[in-house]
């Protein structure tokens, strides 16, 4: 096969890794890529809220299969034009994509497939009506807009304080452009959280190595949110009574709903939830794999990963079988100084080589670039620091003894992914 990836994160970077290791596999490229990427795959140029001039890059390059890696081009219809072309493409169509899309439209999906999630207060297209109605709520309250924040458009809060001066961000000053037009509030789940992604051919599916993502800045789970400071995976994270619940209540039937609805999904279904003493409950959906969460998960995954993706895309995995490393696996996200809110890029990266000379890490590439042999930060995100090991603690050793080598100037990152206090045991079901 030649398989173009679109994308340019860590992510991608680990997609394209894993995808190399597939005997299959002859050729290739992401596009637009990283400075990373490119010593694994060709990088060629695109805009990827560019579905047309996608669909013309694979054409051109004879791709055999196209993997969407980010959530704007599946939003923007990027499966459908590819489905027009007759070209073959891994990722669902852009009505089923809304379940990422549009957090009202998710709600609403849930409540009407009767899959657990937390209680909708309301719906608000004017900030004064979202104003008042904090007034009335229960806390600790979430906020949410209605579409595509990359990752920072969700506060869970106990200040009405907060609440206000987020809205405010939302709909009044407008942040995130139409993305906040409208919000959604809904009560606060307690619980451990977990990522739990699934491929699927839009009938059948397989279930992915359960993992647990890092989503605040700073340690302790401190500071505003993220796309996501830092990953792990183990093979006791998740009691099988536990996932046969995920798999009855959530998985199943969102499927089943999916059906009934006439929406075509073929790709990742990412189920972010919160395990709450009623059992699991869906925080959210991604029409895609996570990031970091996907590096994490891949460092274990054993199977073909090229031949997976393509059977999902043919609608043809129902014979597949996949399996996870039992060993733990964990990623550490290196950041530009003032990321979320306003990382400083154009920095240079030095003590790559090092890291890489640390036995078992691996180094994922988001925000970089190459120029004259050196290599310079692009974005908020920079790095993604792999490892496995026999246990949750050995491969947080190697990961951090590599992430210790890198030197960018103000760069950060958590000291402490990996580490919560529940990481080392698995989540059990709940009563009943």
């Amino acid at each position: 096969m030649k398989i173009l990836v679109i994308g340019g994160g860590g992510r991608e970077h680990a997609m394209v890794w894993k995808l190399r290791q597939s005997a299959g596999v002859r050729k290739i490229w992401c596009a637009p890529g990283n400075g990373g990427v490119e010593k694994d795959a060709e990088c060629v140029p695109l805009d990827m809220g560019e579905v047309k001039a996608a669909a013309d890059l694979a054409t051109k390059l004879g791709a055999d299969l196209t993997i969407c890696g980010p959530e704007l081009p599946l939003v923007r219809g990027i499966a459908d034009e590819f489905a027009k072309r007759g070209l073959a493409l891994l990722g669902p169509t852009q009505e089923a994509a809304k379940l990422e899309g549009s957090k009202v439209f998710a709600k609403k999906f849930m409540e009407r497939h009767g899959i657990p999630t937390a209680t909708a207060y309301g719906i608000y297209d004017s900030p004064i009506d979202a104003y008042t109605s904090i007034c009335s709520v229960d806390w600790p309250l979430v906020v949410k807009a209605d579409g595509l924040c990359a990752g920072k458009g969700v506060l869970v809060t106990s200040s009405p304080d907060e609440a206000s001066e987020f809205i405010d961000r939302l709909m009044e000053k407008k942040e995130f452009g139409d993305a906040g037009r409208r919000v959604l509030l809904e009560e606060g789940l307690a619980g451990q959280e977990l990522s739990y992604i699934i491929l699927s051919d839009g009938k059948n599916f397989v279930s992915l190595a359960p993992a647990r993502d890092h989503k605040r800045a700073f340690d302790n789970d401190e500071g505003p949110n993220t796309g996501g400071m830092g990953s792990f995976s183990t093979s006791d994270i998740l009691s099988p009574e536990l996932e046969a619940q995920i798999l009855k209540r959530v998985v199943e039937p969102t499927l089943a709903g999916l059906q009934k609805d006439g929406l075509t999904y073929r790709g990742f279904l990412y189920f972010g939830l919160m395990l709450t003493s009623d059992g699991p409950k869906v925080l959210e959906y991604n029409c895609r794999l996570g990031d970091p969460e996907t590096q994490a998960i891949l460092l274990r995954a054993d199977c073909d990963f090229a031949d997976a993706c393509a059977r999902a895309a043919r609608g043809e995995l129902s014979s597949l079988q996949t399996k996870s490393s039992s060993d733990a696996s964990v990623c550490i996200v290196v950041a530009s100084e003032g990321y979320p809110g306003n990382p400083k890029i154009g920095k240079e990266v030095a003590g790559l080589d090092a890291a890489l000379k640390v036995s078992g890490a691996v180094i994922f590439h988001a925000g970089t670039r190459r120029e004259g042999g050196k290599l310079y930060t692009t974005g908020g995100r920079v790095l993604s620091v792999g490892a496995t090991g026999e246990n949750l603690a050995a491969a947080c050793r190697t990961a951090y003894e590599a992430a210790n080598k890198i030197k960018i100037d103000g760069a950060h990152y958590r000291k402490d992914i990996g580490r919560p206090n529940a990481a080392s045991k698995a989540a059990e079901a709940p009563n009943g």
